[in-house]
């Protein structure tokens, strides 16, 4: 696991809870960040969120929903694990729509918790890849030549060689040398490998 997926932020009114959660998950290795105001942490995540969080449903102030709703719009991806000692179902229906990792209940079983951290880091995991590959597929398209880059859309959205050719105005054979050059350039073999792979540039 990266370095990356290693922080958990912590945010709870509650001090001996903060504290006991903080040595529990630092034992392990997992680096901390603790807040007991909404407020603060979300100042703090305008400047980008590298981990998961744990969050109150009831904070001073501004609430745990109202802080993932906030951080929806911020456009943060860091998933999110609700824990409170004042739960319902009807906030435990909301957090989970708005794609919570796991509502918990005080006291937490320590296993339960651990268990939705690492299902939560798995999540994040997969996101970090998802897009490292869509920035690389991104770089290869950005580095196509201008013919190539309208080609490449052409093909992506199903047309054949003759039809890309009558739109452009150029001979069939020159689509089909761009066409070429830009699967090699994309390390693809076939129409139907460069639609599956670059068909969502």
């Amino acid at each position: 696991m990266s370095d990356f997926n290693r922080k958990i932020y912590v945010v709870d009114n509650d001090l001996a809870f903060r504290s006991s959660l903080a040595v529990m998950l630092r034992s392990i290795d997992y680096d901390v960040e603790l807040f007991d105001d909404g407020e603060v942490f979300l100042l703090a995540a305008q400047g980008g969120l590298s981990g998961c969080i744990v969050l109150d449903v009831r904070l001073r102030g501004i609430g745990g929903l109202e802080i993932q709703r906030r951080l929806t719009e911020m456009g943060s991806v860091a998933p999110v694990i609700f824990i409170t000692g004042h739960g319902d179902v009807e906030m435990a229906v909301k957090a989970m729509k708005a794609k919570a990792v796991d509502f918990l209940t005080k006291p937490v079983r320590e296993q339960d918790l651990l268990d939705a951290i690492s299902v939560a880091m798995q999540d994040l995991r997969q996101r970090e890849l998802e897009l490292q590959r869509r920035t690389q597929k991104l770089s290869h398209v950005n580095a196509l030549s201008p013919r190539e880059r309208e080609i490449f859309v052409a093909l992506c959205s199903g047309k054949l060689a003759k039809q890309i050719a009558h739109e452009l105005g150029v001979s069939e054979a020159t689509v089909k040398v761009h066409r070429r050059n830009l699967m090699q350039k994309l390390g693809v073999s076939s129409i139907s490998q460069l639609i599956l792979q670059f068909g969502i540039c």
